[in-house]
């Protein structure tokens, strides 16, 4: 019997709708489309389970056909079927969703057997690509007749029994002219790769050949039996992915070996992983593995993967966990995240919520459990995974609270510390006339050798703090810790940085260093230079050049983001230059006769300065090293 009708929408532009605006990218259909099909196969092993299918189930299998003659796609399943009844009620009246009233029923059947219920107009996706779908049916329910359904794209369809000799579906796609790049293999491959590379039920795409030893036990003249080549099917998916399986299944290498499936290009390793599995109050399962992190982080990110009962959804969950996690890789597979929705809605969303607060516990629970199980261990992993966990300090509070007790500070001489047990060290010996107690760092030993021998020398303590985060974070600590204040040892002379009661006492009246300041103001750029006249030790460099910490830490922050000041990042550089009164050059250029030679040991000094920051260049450095040879001779 042929049945004419039209598909009950409430508009007859509901297909340029779905077209146009439903799905951004028209790769899209294929997801839907097998996902359906692996849809049908799952309630077809649920009505076995619960008993209501009294028959035996064949090998289940979903396989994508592509006809480049034909022009055609064919998606086939050996799953439920539909009668007609079925497809009228599933595919004509758009606004039922067959899948949720299956769940609805359902809901309580074998839980191993997920089903797939959240893609709602997914089959109409196929018109993204096909000027004409069909599908044929052959329903699991007994003595049900085959029926052939037909639609153009138009409210308008056509229905009638047909013959089909096994149960199933298959939905043919007749790929519309602006669509027949669909009909390449290459991309039908990369796009079931992307999407369908997890699905529970074997995906075929095609065969494929494969050397294998002659079964006839065929030997060359070693003696060695020859490889023949041999057709297999092509499956292109692993349906039981290490994350749906126990943590107490899988040992050390599963992880590895799965994290090489992830990312096939990545050729370290990850330094650990998190299994994630939680039933109640949400549905999650996943595996999240820490990456050897670089300092560039926008190349990190967007290397987890989210899933939906094994569906590919997408590689961007920014809106779904905290940022900082971002950087992590791996899979989260949840059937309680909704789709296809806004931002806004996602962030209001309350399982999202819980969803982003477990995976941020369970990050923070791992690192602590590493720290406190073998520190020395962790000590090694620092330098790989600081970036990380610097940034989920900066971004989480409750990760910051949390992060305070396992975060590490290395100081120059490799010993690592907790902030407690670094401030608890130093609290006494560094700390200021106003009762602050002053964090010496560096974020380049070897450039500031200098400034950190001359701050060692004096029994301080000075950190290491590099990388691109570090400037944040320390104006952080700050914030949190109102008792301390950090200061590069390049900031300032050291007895500054680090003022005592006690002061330097100076070999120069006020007049001579009035007028050594002057003599310095005559021959440098006073935009450039603030000079100082300081009371130092003889032994002390004759003059050094220092940025104040909050000129650079706020240049530094504008930089990496934006933050801070927007005004400091356009802002000329000006620096410290900070003349030694009590240095036996300095008294030489006060009481030099001639300017020529005033001015020249001063250029000399002033090189030399800017030579020991990184800051003499160019034209400028070519002409120090010229004028230190003429000084030799």
């Amino acid at each position: 019997m042929k049945k004419n009708g039209n598909i009950n929408v409430q508009t007859e532009n509901i297909f340029p709708i779905i077209k146009q605006f439903l799905y951004s990218d028209h790769e899209i259909f294929l997801r839907e489309l097998v996902s359906n099909a692996v849809d049908a196969t799952q309630k077809l092993k649920t009505l076995k389970t619960v008993g209501e299918l009294n028959t035996d189930i064949n090998k289940l299998r979903v396989e994508v056909i592509l006809n480049k003659e034909e022009k055609t796609i064919t998606i086939r399943d050996n799953g439920i079927g539909m009668t007609s009844e079925e497809v009228d009620k599933y595919i004509n009246q758009i606004a039922f969703s067959g899948a949720e009233e299956f769940v609805n029923k359902y809901k309580d059947a074998d839980k191993k057997n997920s089903i797939i219920g959240h893609f709602g107009l997914g089959f109409y996706s196929a018109f993204m690509v096909a000027k004409e779908v069909e599908i044929i049916s052959k329903s699991q329910t007994p003595k049900s007749k085959p029926v052939r359904w037909v639609c153009d794209g138009s409210p308008k369809f056509t229905m009638e029994e047909v013959k089909k000799k096994t149960k199933g579906t298959d939905v043919v796609l007749h790929i519309a002219e602006d669509s027949l790049d669909f009909l390449e293999e290459g991309k039908i491959s990369k796009i079931l790769n992307k999407y369908c590379k997890f699905l529970p039920v074997e995906i075929k795409f095609g065969t494929k050949k494969e050397k294998i030893d002659d079964p006839k036990g065929t030997k060359d003249d070693k003696g060695n039996i020859i490889k023949i080549d041999k057709e297999f099917d092509n499956i292109i998916n692993n349906t039981k992915p290490a994350w749906t399986k126990k943590p107490s299944n899988l040992k050390e290498e599963h992880y590895k070996e799965f994290y090489k499936e992830l990312y096939p290009m990545e050729f370290n390793d990850p330094l650990f992983h998190i299994h994630l599995n939680v039933d109640f109050p949400f549905n999650l399962t996943g595996i999240l593995y820490f990456p050897k992190l670089k300092n560039n982080l926008e190349v990190q990110k967007n290397k987890i993967n989210l899933y939906s009962n094994q569906v590919f959804i997408t590689d961007n969950v920014e809106n779904i966990v905290p940022e900082f996690l971002t950087l992590l890789h791996g899979v989260i597979d949840s059937p309680d995240i909704p789709l296809n929705v806004s931002r806004s809605y996602l962030q209001a969303d309350g399982n999202v919520k819980k969803i982003s607060s477990h995976i941020t516990k369970k990050v923070a629970d791992k690192l602590s459990r590493m720290f406190k199980k073998d520190r020395k261990d962790f000590e090694k992993k620092w330098d790989d995974v600081k970036v990380f966990i610097e940034y989920g300090m900066l971004t989480e509070q409750k990760f910051f609270e949390k992060a305070k007790d396992f975060s590490l500070y290395k100081n120059t001489e490799n010993n690592y510390y907790t902030f407690k047990e670094f401030t608890e060290k130093i609290k006494e010996i560094q700390k200021n006339k106003e009762g602050k107690t002053i964090i010496l760092y560096t974020n380049d030993p070897k450039e500031q050798h200098s400034f950190v021998k001359t701050a060692t020398d004096k029994g301080y303590e000075v950190l290491e703090l590099g990388g691109p985060l570090m400037s944040h974070l320390i104006s952080k600590l700050e914030s949190e810790n109102n008792d301390y204040q950090f200061a590069r040892v390049d900031a300032d002379i050291i007895d500054k940085l680090i003022e005592k009661e006690e002061s330097s006492i100076s070999k120069l009246s006020e007049k001579e260093q009035e007028k050594l300041k002057k003599i310095f103001e005559e021959s440098i750029d006073k935009e450039k230079f603030n000079v100082q006249i300081q009371n130092m030790s003889v032994t002390d460099s004759p003059l050094l050049i220092t940025q104040s910490e909050f000129m650079r830490r706020m240049k530094e922050q504008q930089q990496l983001s934006g933050g801070g000041m927007q005004m400091f990042g356009s802002m000329p550089e000006s620096y410290n230059l900070s003349v030694n009164a009590n240095h036996e050059l300095t008294s030489k250029i006060l009481n030099e006769k001639t300017k020529k030679k005033r001015t020249k040991l001063i250029n000399q000094l002033l090189d030399l300065g800017l030579l020991s920051q990184g800051l003499l260049k160019g034209e400028k450095l070519t002409e120090f090293i010229s004028r230190s040879v003429s000084l030799i001779k």
